[in-house]
């Protein structure tokens, strides 16, 4: 694609880039039968093609975002199909991620938007604020009644009332489990060390479902790894990175780069381990977000090399031999931040095959769940209409649990099904030795 930035606009760093991933796209259109918004609305500025035009247009003319493009910038749900479907290698990811910085910086929202967008920024990144917030919520669930409910898709923006209704769909119906361990906490390699690594605590998981980092902690534990829990570690950065909110995303990044390298440079760490992949996609990316600070660019970037998946972890470990347990079929769900975020696709249902599971792939597995972080709550309409479409290709490989790699995906695909969802590592740890998962 023919790019007209000034010599002046290519100096930014940002810019330099954008014009970079603008010139790879050749409009080919293969984007739009993976992309989960176009598949729904069937509108061209909902797919990512369209959207590459309109940041194209807003990047290059220096434009304020109009509240058309900020519709259609906000629909895009960051699932990253289009890059694993792209023949020309678009990194649509940095691209998205330059206009929300825009469009936070240069736009001004509703005011209930600002507002809940605040809150949410507030809350989610902050474990004892979200277990409060939680608690309200499931005491606020009996009003959902009184709320509206999902309209049409091409209805306009749903309002904030329709967002609470929303939060409360996403609250839990009982009372959240006791935190799990705090930060700082060492859990020790059980016989010979092979390992230590440093286990990433998050935010909202911790609060949700602390049993899957326990479960993470009691395989790799199991198996002859060290694990620790790091002191002054912070959320990620993702949430406040996907709205726009760069200097928060940033101060977070930079915090946990001085973490865990103060912990390498302690204990030695083989791996950061994340059993959030949506987490994971972004602390990846640590070092293309501080690429251009002098003081965090190099650390950020080994910080990103030893970040990892649970699941890329596990597979190279010898895992304790497991009993055959041909009568549960797991139907696996890849999560969007993993199949295409990470291109992890294989390795995680291999691992459960190998444990004995008998794993089903899932119908149109490479469309979006409808979580996408905030998603759920700030495009509650959409959201929906994915789930359901998620859970009915579910329902037809007849599972008898829903194994994900992302507490975002096993909320939002729990909150349509009766079938049990777990953490793929808590199969895991079952099959080699663990409990078995309290809700199958």
């Amino acid at each position: 694609m023919k790019t007209e930035f000034t010599l002046a606009q290519l100096a930014d760093p940002d810019i330099a880039v954008a014009d970079k991933i603008l010139r790879a796209c050749v409009h080919c259109g293969f984007c739009t039968a993976t992309c989960p918004t176009y598949v729904l609305l069937g509108d061209e500025l909902d797919s990512p093609r369209g959207r590459i035009y309109l940041i194209k247009q807003m990047l290059e003319k220096d434009q304020a975002p109009t509240a058309d493009v900020v519709k259609h910038i906000d629909r895009c749900l960051s699932c990253l199909s289009c890059m694993t479907t792209c023949p020309s290698g678009v990194h649509y990811m940095h691209l998205v991620d330059q206009a929300r910085v825009r469009i936070e910086q240069r736009y001004q929202r509703p005011l209930t938007d600002r507002w809940l967008r605040a809150v949410l920024a507030y809350v989610l990144p902050r474990p004892r604020e979200f277990r409060l917030a939680m608690t309200l919520a499931r005491l606020g669930r009996p009003l959902k009644a009184l709320l509206p409910a999902s309209s049409a898709t091409r209805a306009p923006a749903p309002g904030l009332l329709r967002r609470v209704r929303a939060m409360l769909d996403l609250a839990p119906a009982a009372a959240l489990p006791p935190p799990g361990p705090a930060g700082g906490s060492v859990f020790a390699a059980q016989g010979a060390r092979r390992g230590r690594v440093a286990l990433l605590q998050g935010c909202a998981q911790a609060a949700l479902a602390p049993r899957i980092n326990q479960a993470a902690i009691s395989v790799l534990t199991r198996h002859g790894v060290e694990v620790v829990l790091v002191r002054d570690e912070q959320c990620c950065g993702a949430l406040t990175h996907h709205m726009g909110q760069d200097a928060d995303a940033l101060a977070r990044a930079r915090a946990n780069v001085d973490a865990w390298t103060a912990e390498m440079k302690r204990g030695g760490l083989d791996a950061i381990l994340v059993t959030t992949s949506g987490c994971g996609t972004v602390i990846k990316d640590y070092g293309h977000m501080l690429r251009e600070d002098p003081q965090y660019a190099a650390a950020a970037a080994a910080v990103s090399a030893m970040a990892k998946d649970i699941t890329e972890y596990l597979a190279g470990l010898e895992l304790a031999s497991a009993s055959r347990r041909d009568d549960i079929v797991v139907a696996y769900h890849s999560a969007c931040s993993l199949q295409h975020g990470q291109k992890i696709t294989s390795i995680p249902k291999e691992l459960l095959s190998k444990s004995g599971f008998v794993v089903k792939d899932i119908p149109e597995s490479h469309l979006c769940c409808g979580s996408a972080g905030t998603y759920n709550i700030l495009q509650p309409d959409i959201a929906m209409k994915l789930r359901d479409r998620k859970v009915a290709n579910i329902a037809t490989v007849k599972p008898n649990v829903i194994a994900a790699g992302n507490i975002g995906c096993m909320m939002q695909i729990a909150s349509g099904t009766s079938v049990p969802v777990v953490h793929t590592v808590e199969l895991l740890d079952w099959a080699t030795g663990g409990p078995r998962p309290g809700m199958i």
